[in-house]
């Protein structure tokens, strides 16, 4: 099996030396750079299983880089650097879609532990969405789940689920996204519209039915509230061939 590749962008020295030297120990195959532009040239244009984004860059800082990469489509798995107390950079980070964080200053144990979860994580969201049938039908397979966008039908444990359409389209825009952080206003936005009145607790309270319901008798799919930011549709594991 080939090394894992993690790209590290930091450009204070002592840093990123340390986190080059462990994250090489432990088996993967790291690339440094120190600048923020040339961290996204480089996102961009090589292949990486997990990016360490510090937020504080010379000529483009991390939330830049980050949304830059997310709006290229590169849904390559983010941990963030943030400083100690600094939630607005947590809060601001996991909106435009990085998967974990760590806040300096940090032991060993606790950056390979978090990027060996998120890399487990993110491994297992990306191989249990599967499309199949033909145009005439298509059915997108996720753990339990099967979803039949042209039916508005979704069923669990090859048992059908009744959903309110509002439910249906949230669950579709979730499970589009598996293991990607989506913020109320994304969901108001794709589900209800720009120009929707109502305020965010629509979305919260569509969740929780959906949640509740794709709860019973499964445990490969589940949705996990991020405090402050949104929802993240994860899945456990493939439990269907």
């Amino acid at each position: 099996m080939s090394e894992l590749k993690v790209l590290v962008v930091e450009d204070e020295p002592t840093l990123a030396r340390l986190l080059s030297y462990n994250l090489t120990l432990e088996g993967y195959e790291t690339t440094v750079v120190d600048h923020g532009s040339q961290g996204l040239q480089t996102a961009l244009h090589r292949k990486f299983d997990l990016i360490i984004l510090d937020i504080m860059l010379p000529g483009m800082n991390g939330f830049e880089v980050l949304s830059k990469l997310r709006q290229a489509g590169i849904r390559t798995p983010v941990i963030i650097l943030t400083a100690r107390n600094a939630e607005e950079e947590v809060v601001q980070g996991l909106k435009c879609g990085a998967d974990d964080y760590i806040t300096k200053p940090f032991g060993v144990a606790e950056l390979l532990a978090r990027v060996g979860a998120v890399l487990r994580r993110t491994s297992a969201d990306g191989g249990d969405l599967s499309i199949e049938g033909d145009s005439d039908e298509k059915v997108i397979a996720v753990g339990d789940l099967r979803i039949y966008p042209e039916k508005y039908e979704v069923t669990l444990l090859h048992e059908q689920i009744p959903l309110r359409p509002k439910e249906f389209e949230v669950l579709l825009y979730l499970v589009q996204r598996p293991g990607t952080v989506i913020t109320r206003d994304d969901l108001m936005n794709a589900v209800w519209g720009f120009d929707y009145i109502g305020g965010q607790r629509t979305v919260d309270v569509h969740v929780s039915s959906l949640r509740k319901k794709l709860e019973m008798n499964q445990q490969s799919v589940q949705i996990d509230s991020i405090r402050g930011v949104g929802y993240k549709l994860v899945v456990q594991k493939k439990q269907l061939k």
